[in-house]
């Protein structure tokens, strides 16, 4: 089925997948998760209430309880699943996808994320082949507020912002329910309305034209920081008082002053496969163990338990947090950073300054290349580098990393599209620049081009 992917359930609704889908799903669920109950959320897009009803309908007929918390973001049934003691829960959402879109974010005992290897392959497999049968006695629908509890835990990480000129493009979605109930009119907002047609711009942070308006806010209104949360809040990233994006695996860095250095902690962090070097060396001032594991919050959150590190990130703007079950939260990463930025500004460091002491290199940024062979192409660039030199590192868990004393790159196929995706970085522009041209070329070899 179209719709099942690597982490959760996403496509274009009556498209990929139907209400029919979703009651099948729904109904197979409790099995599939082995509970009785189940936790449920959705976001504000237009077809997320008929795809609550059908979910609603499918495990009530196989017999379990459902519990309704109405509109949420991500993390809030992250954080309510573990934390209430459920053993399944469903967020409906298709995060940063575009309005047509949606879906459904499963997650297991204590937040464990189910992804297609421990639980999603099993439920499409039913979905597609399995008999329905519904039960005599139909679970029962309770209605729950988790709002307000979330909202408590996520008080005591509020900083004062005394001072700090913060702009904050809430992208119309999710975290417009519960930003205000804590940073109150401190920030100023702007698309903090919740609109599930997203009529300003898509709820994807890491498309630059869907930036433009909160760069154009920083700079007239002069802000120390911008903030940008993606469609469920799960996603933050940030532009510097220049209105300069900043590259969110950097924020690790920031993220270690809180824990690291204002919390006095020590232990282990995990970054993803495509993390800049400069992250791991800059951590390294406080004894921190880097981690380098597999994208996407399946493999993230579960290594970060694994190791029971106390933080861990993506490039694509997720943050993990051992005080947070292990799980990513925009809304908890916000704050945190806040709080570091807040003590830099009353110490007379900008944002962009404090960036520039952690950024070392030069980076090409994720280039997406449209490609069928994505195994040979990768095989073929590994290939062509370990014949002219020995890498000093080569892992193959996430597609590869292949680094050299100057330079490192990383290539690993798209778990939902047709893509290879790309990144390099080096010591220099020269060695950057080559090590681009000479990776597009072998891509096109095996009829690949760049995504525009």
């Amino acid at each position: 089925m179209k719709a099942f992917k690597a982490y959760d359930i996403r496509g274009i609704y009556n498209v990929d997948f139907t209400k029919e889908d979703v009651y099948k799903i729904g109904y197979f669920l409790p099995e599939v998760l082995m509970t009785e109950k189940i936790l449920v959320g959705r976001d504000v897009r237009e077809s997320s209430y008929e795809i609550l009803e059908y979910l609603i309908k499918g495990i009530t007929d196989a017999g379990a309880d459902v519990y309704d918390a109405g509109l949420a973001t991500t993390p809030m049934i992250y954080y309510s699943t573990a934390k209430l003691g459920f053993e399944g829960s469903v967020m409906i959402t298709a995060s940063h996808n575009p309005a047509n879109h949606n879906g459904l974010k499963v997650s297991g005992i204590k937040a464990k994320p189910i992804g297609y290897d421990n639980g999603l392959k099993k439920l499409e497999h039913l979905v597609e082949y399995g008999e329905i049968f519904p039960s005599p006695i139909k679970g029962k629908l309770h209605k729950l507020n988790i709002k307000e509890p979330y909202i408590d835990f996520l008080s005591k990480f509020v900083p004062k912002l005394s001072g700090l000129k913060v702009s904050i493009d809430c992208s119309n979605g999710m975290i417009g329910l519960i930003i205000k109930e804590l940073l109150g009119n401190i920030p100023m907002y702007i698309y903090d309305n919740l609109d599930g047609t997203f009529p300003n711009h898509d709820p994807n942070p890491l498309n630059p034209k869907n930036l433009e308006d909160l760069q154009k806010h920083v700079a007239i209104n002069r802000s120390d920081i911008g903030v940008i949360f993606d469609g469920d809040a799960d996603r933050v990233m940030f532009l510097d008082e220049n209105a300069q994006f900043i590259s969110p695996d950097l924020m690790l860095a920031v993220i270690g002053h809180y824990f690291f250095e204002e919390k006095g902690l020590r232990g282990k962090v995990v970054q993803d496969i495509r993390t800049t070097k400069a992250v791991g060396e800059y951590l390294a001032q406080w004894d921190a163990e880097v981690i380098t594991w597999r994208v996407g919050r399946a493999y993230a959150a579960t290594k970060l338990k694994e190791v029971d590190g106390i933080f861990g990130g993506e490039l694509a703007g997720h943050y993990y947090f051992k005080d947070f079950y292990y799980s990513d939260s925009g809304m908890l990463a916000c704050l945190i950073i806040l709080n570091v930025i807040e003590r830099m500004h009353n110490k007379g460091i900008s944002v962009s300054k404090l960036i520039s002491q952690i950024k070392k290199y030069y980076n090409s940024g994720e280039i997406n290349y449209k490609i069928e062979k994505k195994q040979e192409a990768m095989d073929a660039i590994v290939e062509f580098y370990k014949n002219m030199q020995t890498p000093e590192l080569l892992l193959d868990f996430d597609g590869y990393r292949i680094e050299y004393k100057n330079w490192w790159l990383s290539i690993r196929p798209s778990n939902t599209e047709p893509y290879l995706r790309f990144l390099a970085e080096a010591n220099s522009d020269d060695i950057l620049k080559n090590v681009v041209k000479t990776v597009t070329e072998i891509v096109e070899k095996f009829g690949g081009n760049i995504e525009k």
